[in-house]
């Protein structure tokens, strides 16, 4: 199951932007596994899981930057086209990915399926990878005296 979020208003983005900073002040002081919080309006007092308000504090930030979120859960199987929307790149090279075995599926009937940790897998050796070649692109540029400085 996904939940989309649209892009945040512009009201949404400064209201985010203007209580991040004291979301992240509140969570560091805490030191518990449980957060008690209050809500203003109905006066009811529920306690959520440190980590939860940590997620809260994160999808406000998103929100502060004007970007949209979506929420899929970790055991999710995604599409080859929610894939590619995912990595940025095209359903074909998804599908390429997949065909020489790079990315892990399976097959529903004639539609692939790809775990999201499988995906999050190669997006993080994908990463990675262009750290590294950009480091040796970097040393490389120096030792040449290319100047950059």
């Amino acid at each position: 199951m996904e939940t989309v979020l649209e892009r945040p208003t512009k009201r949404e983005q400064k209201m985010a932007s203007e209580t991040v900073a004291n979301f992240t002040s509140a969570i560091s002081r805490r030191k518990s596994d449980n957060v008690n919080i209050r809500i203003h309006e109905s006066e009811e007092s529920f306690i959520i899981p440190r980590k939860a308000l940590e997620f809260l504090s994160y999808i406000l930030s998103i929100m502060a930057e004007g970007k949209a979120i979506s929420l899929i859960p970790s055991e999710s199987e995604l599409s080859t086209q929610q894939a590619a929307d995912m990595l940025n790149v095209s359903r074909p090279h998804i599908v390429k990915l997949l065909e020489q075995g790079v990315i892990p599926f399976k097959k529903a009937g004639s539609h692939r399926r790809i775990l999201l940790e499988d995906l999050m897998k190669y997006a993080g050796l994908q990463k990675e990878t262009r750290k590294k070649n950009l480091k040796f692109l970097s040393e490389q540029a120096q030792e040449l005296n290319l100047g950059y400085e």
